[in-house]
């Protein structure tokens, strides 16, 4: 029997530690062929070259295509995503996958999807039906969603969502949140080799802080990060490591800023890129998780650390209620990092329920790629969703409106 020929996007770090067990499942399993296409950030010198991350962890990389510009800005941005969709659709003529799988809202996946959709490989998409009110992550996800043929979500809210949208309920599978099943899987560090891998003490009371740009808020970055800052000074016996922010547009001025920050002080670290094990056994071991990363709202819960969520980046996504909810204030951050690291918090986040967290998630997703005749997903009909009984009528349509 032919194998089905299963393609793995993947354009950043930490999309492809969420990816990671599904591309092991997807490698061991007889009846499939993993490929593994790998573009954006993973080939820049400047973000870490973690390609070579993804080759030590034993996988053969089919395609690398680059197409990050040094840019700092939207017009290098549409570029990016421009030269992705000429180099996508070259990959894919000449990998000839069965399907594509694909994660998230970035813009490399949306030139990757178009690219697929374009030339006739149906996609399963990961993590759609969410919502992250700050970044153009938004309309990219829900436009990637309507490019997809499968769909695995990580709340049923979300597979709600999905279906809303018009995609057949047949095709859309709760599965909950696929970076969860690395928290299983992956041995983490014990606190002591952790230091010692890091090359940095956590001391009586540590944070780990990652601050991406909000894109959605023009030239907002220097602001927010500076008040960050400024709040990270209110605890001088803090120890605090530093992920470097991803490729969107600011992203390199804040992470100037930050090493700026860093230089000057004993008591903070920054990586480029920690790799997954050293990241999430971090979460596991500081006192918060700090910033505006969505592994501070969907991996920290798991690992029973608080998370103090800055802005509106991850603003519309279900939370748990380890999770600290401030605005890019250091009035606001200061108050909101206290509560976070206060004993009292740290109990109640001992015993929180993850919303994200459901069983066999990649088991789940590997059977459902098994099962599915992807020759039959290319045609798709859009889905009407129950009509909802309507709450607010406009003046004109009211009664009133009519005498």
């Amino acid at each position: 029997m032919t194998k089905k020929r299963i393609c793995v996007f993947t354009g950043t770090r930490a999309e492809y530690g969420l990816l990671r067990p599904l591309m092991e499942e997807i490698s061991s399993d007889p009846d499939l062929q993993l490929q593994l296409l790998v573009s954006g950030t993973h080939l820049s010198p400047e973000f870490g070259l973690t390609f070579n991350e993804i080759e030590k962890n034993g996988f053969c990389i089919d395609e690398k295509i680059e197409i990050l510009l040094s840019s700092d800005t939207h017009v290098g941005t549409c570029k990016t995503v421009g030269l992705g969709l000429i180099s996508f659709g070259e990959a894919f003529e000449r990998l000839e996958p069965d399907c594509a799988v694909v994660l998230g809202d970035r813009f490399e996946a949306f030139a990757a999807v178009a690219a697929a959709m374009i030339s006739n490989v149906p996609v399963a998409h990961l993590h759609g039906g969410e919502s992250t009110l700050g970044l153009i992550d938004e309309p990219i996800r829900h436009s990637i969603t309507k490019m997809s043929h499968l769909h695995f979500t990580s709340t049923e809210i979300y597979r709600n969502r999905v279906i809303q949208l018009g995609e057949s309920p047949l095709r859309v599978f709760y599965v909950g949140a696929l970076g969860l099943d690395s928290i299983k899987r992956l041995e983490l560090l014990d606190k002591k080799t952790f230091e010692n891998r890091a090359g940095f003490c956590l001391g009586s009371r540590s944070v780990l802080i990652t601050f991406h740009p909000v894109t959605l808020e023009k030239n907002s970055a220097g602001e927010q990060v500076e008040q960050l800052l400024s709040a990270l000074d209110h605890f001088p016996d803090l120890f605090i490591i530093f992920t470097k922010s991803n490729a969107d547009e600011q992203g390199r001025l804040i992470n100037h800023m930050i090493s700026d920050y860093v230089k000057s002080r004993s008591n903070c670290v920054i990586f480029t890129s920690m790799g997954q094990q050293l990241y999430l056994s971090a979460v596991k071991h500081v006192n918060a998780v700090v910033g505006n990363s969505s592994s501070g709202i969907i991996e920290a819960p798991s690992l029973f650390t608080p998370t103090v969520n800055i802005g509106i980046r991850q603003g519309g996504r279900i939370k748990a209620e380890s999770v600290i909810d401030c605005k890019p204030v250091s009035t606001e951050i200061i108050p909101s990092m206290e509560k976070a690291l206060s004993k009292e918090f740290q109990l109640k986040t001992a015993g929180i329920k993850n919303p994200y967290e459901k069983e066999d998630t990649v088991k789940n997703i590997i059977k459902i790629l098994k099962q599915t005749n992807f020759d039959t997903l290319e045609i798709k009909e859009f889905f009407d969703f129950p009509i909802i009984p309507r709450i607010f009528e406009s003046k004109f349509n009211t009664t009133e409106g009519k005498k």
